[in-house]
């Protein structure tokens, strides 16, 4: 198994079926920044982050290793999409008032990253890290997605899911650390939206490459019997976990 998966295959569905992130966050996380020029999303995805930050800075660059889900990327006026590493950036020295990796650093080589933040940010730059857990969600929802993924696709992610797990507690930021609001990503979505997110997770195609048989049925007749009716939206809560602090002067 790949320590880093790859998402390109599922771009398209990625798109689509995550969710995104509630517009207080980065009205917070600009309140928090020394400046609203520049904004660097790391390993963007379909830009869920980057469209966010940009209503709050006059430029974001969003950076991500697959040209797949950039072509499925959100659109903005102020985001400008680029291939990249999020530890070779490519922007230049301290030039970047607030950087973010939203659903991503556990991916990263931390080492390699917190080194291109230094050399990236100004002097009092913020970095912010955040993630939802896919098995984690309010009820009665988690009833169902908490035992598939812990029991049964959970063993098939790459292990940086685990830092996940432990809501990032575990990982070592450098900078002086922020204490931030609580946030939760909501979504209302019909029983087909939550099984199309559910296919987009990497553990899931592990699992299929790795046994040849298709995990999701279970899980989707389990979700079946909470949602009632399929064509219903229901409101799913994702919990976020999140890590922010600031770069000394």
């Amino acid at each position: 198994m790949s320590e880093v998966p790859d998402f390109s295959p599922v771009a398209e569905a990625y798109a689509q079926a995550r969710p995104g992130y509630p517009p207080e966050l980065f009205a917070w996380l600009a309140g928090q920044s020394p400046g609203r020029e520049l904004a660097w999303d790391t390993a963007t995805g379909s830009g869920q982050a980057a469209v966010g930050v940009a209503e709050h800075f006059a430029r974001v660059v969003a950076t991500d290793v697959s040209e797949a889900q950039l072509r499925h990327a959100r659109t903005h006026p102020r985001v400008e999409y680029r291939v990249g590493r999020a530890e070779a950036s490519g922007l230049a020295d301290g030039s970047v008032d607030l950087a973010v990796s939203a659903a991503a650093i556990h991916w990263f080589d931390l080492p390699s990253y917190y080194a291109e933040l230094r050399r990236v940010l100004r002097p009092g730059g913020v970095m912010a890290a955040w993630s939802y857990h896919v098995g984690r969600v309010s009820a009665p929802f988690g009833e169902a997605l908490w035992p598939f993924y812990r029991d049964i696709v959970g063993p098939y992610f790459a292990p940086g899911a685990r830092m996940v797990d432990a809501g990032y507690a575990a990982i070592e930021f450098p900078g002086t650390p922020l204490t931030s609001p609580v946030f939760e990503s909501v979504v209302h979505w019909t029983l087909g939206q939550t099984v199309e997110f559910i296919r987009t997770w990497s553990g899931v195609h592990a699992y299929l490459e790795a046994t040849g048989e298709d995990p999701v049925p279970p899980v989707e007749r389990r979700l079946r019997s909470l949602f009632g009716s399929p064509d219903e939206g229901r409101e799913l809560r994702f919990p976020l976990h999140l890590r922010v602090s600031r770069l000394s002067p």
